[in-house]
C-alpha cells in the first residue's frame, strides 16, 4: 500500500479518515508491507498484510474465486496466455482508449487475478484493485511490480474509500455474483466523480441463457466442497471439452447441441492452444457451478439502475456480456 492511499481510506463502518497504528507498520520499497490501519474516534483496527489492507474476514462467501486465482493465476492473463483476449473485452465495454487510460484514476472491483487490471497499469493508469476474496494474493503476486498498483481486500457493500472520487470506475464479470446486485452496483455510484464514468457487464437474464446447463446443476454443485468440485472437474473437463468440440461439428445444429454439454468451450471463439483451451474451460466452467450466488441480469433494469443514480449518455449492449455504461451528470 503507498502511502498516499492514506488521503483516500476511510473505515468502511463509520467513514471516519484512517491511520496507520504508531510502531506497527513495516515500510519496504517504499510501501506500507505489515501495520495497522485504525480509526480514531470509534477505534476501528483494519490489518496490512503482505501490501494489503484488510477490511473483511478471511473466509467469505467469495472464497471459490479466491482458490481458483490462486491455483490458476496467470492463466487469464494477457501477458501469459500471449493474446489480447482481455484488452479487447475491457476496450470494448468501457469504450476507452490507451489514451484515455493514462495518468487517470480507476477503481476495479472485483480484479480477481487482475487480467482488466493489467490492461489498465500497461496503460499507465493509477489503479485501486478490489476484491473480496483472497484472489488479491494471486493480484499481487502477478502485478505487485506495477507501482501504480494499490490493492485492497474489501466488501463492495463497504467500500473503504472518500465517496465520489474515480474517474473510471468497472466491474466486469463480478456483480452477478454478490447477494443484492443492485445495491452492489449503487455502491460502486457513490465512488464515481461527477462527470466520471461507470461500466459494468453481467450474465444475461434471457431465455436461451436459461436452457444453459448450469442452472439446472448449480443447486447440487453450489453445495459441494468447493475443493471436491474443482476436482471433480479435473478430472471430467477433459472429456466434457472433447465432446463439446466434436458436436460442435454437427451440420446446422452443433452450435445449439453443444449448448448442453456444461463445459466452456472456446475452441473456435478464443485463440487458445490446446492447453489453454482446457484451462479456460476449467476455470470458467467453475466459475458457472460454484459461485454462492449467480444473479444473471436483464438490460432494462440495469438502464433503470443508471438512470436512479443520475447518470447520463447510458449505454446498454451485448459484447460477450450485457454490458452498462454511462456518465455521473455533473
Amino acid at each position: 500500500m503507498n502511502i498516499e492511499m492514506l488521503d483516500i481510506l476511510r473505515c468502511p463502518k463509520t467513514y471516519e479518515e484512517l491511520f496507520l497504528e504508531n510502531d506497527t507498520y513495516v515500510i519496504q520499497d517504499g510501501k506500507v508491507k505489515n501495520g495497522f490501519l485504525i480509526s480514531k474516534i470509534s477505534n476501528n483496527k483494519y490489518p496490512i498484510k503482505n501490501f494489503i489492507p484488510r477490511f473483511v474476514p478471511e473466509s467469505n462467501y467469495a472464497d471459490n474465486f479466491g482458490m481458483q486465482w490462486n491455483m490458476f493465476k496467470k492463466t487469464q492473463l494477457d501477458s501469459h496466455s500471449g493474446q489480447l483476449i482481455s484488452e479487447k473485452r475491457f476496450l470494448k465495454a468501457t469504450g476507452l482508449t490507451p489514451e484515455k487510460i493514462n495518468g487517470n484514476y480507476f477503481l476495479d472491483c472485483g480484479c480477481g487475478a487482475g487480467r482488466f487490471a493489467e490492461v489498465v497499469l500497461k496503460y499507465g493508469g493509477k489503479l485501486i484493485a478490489l476484491d473480496y476474496s483472497s484472489a488479491v494474493d494471486a493480484c499481487h503476486e502477478n502485478l505487485g511490480h506495477f507501482p501504480n498498483l494499490n490493492l485492497i481486500q474489501a466488501n463492495i457493500y463497504e467500500l473503504p474509500f472518500k465517496k465520489n472520487y474515480f474517474q473510471y470506475v468497472y466491474s466486469l464479470g463480478v456483480l452477478q455474483h454478490t447477494p443484492d446486485v443492485k445495491l452492489a452496483f449503487c455502491n460502486l455510484t457513490k465512488m464515481v466523480v461527477k462527470g466520471g464514468i461507470l461500466c459494468v457487464d453481467f450474465y444475461e437474464d434471457s431465455l436461451k441463457s436459461k436452457l444453459l446447463p448450469k442452472f439446472w446443476l448449480r443447486p447440487i454443485t453450489k453445495r459441494l466442497r468447493k475443493n471436491i468440485l474443482f476436482s471433480l472437474l479435473q478430472k471430467t473437463i477433459p472429456f466434457l471439452l472433447n465432446l463439446s468440440i466434436k458436436i460442435s461439428k454437427v451440420p446446422i445444429i452443433g452450435n445449439l447441441l453443444k449448448r448442453t454439454i456444461p463445459v466452456a468451450n472456446y475452441n473456435g471463439i478464443l485463440p487458445l492452444n490446446k492447453k489453454q483451451l482446457y484451462e479456460w474451460a476449467l476455470l470458467d466452467t467453475f466459475d458457472w457451478l460454484s459461485p454462492e450466488f449467480d444473479n444473471p441480469q436483464k438490460g432494462k433494469n440495469i438502464k433503470k439502475w443508471f438512470e436512479h443514480e443520475n447518470f447520463q449518455n447510458i449505454e446498454i449492449f451485448y459484447a460477450d456480456h450485457l454490458v452498462g455504461r454511462g456518465n455521473i451528470k455533473l
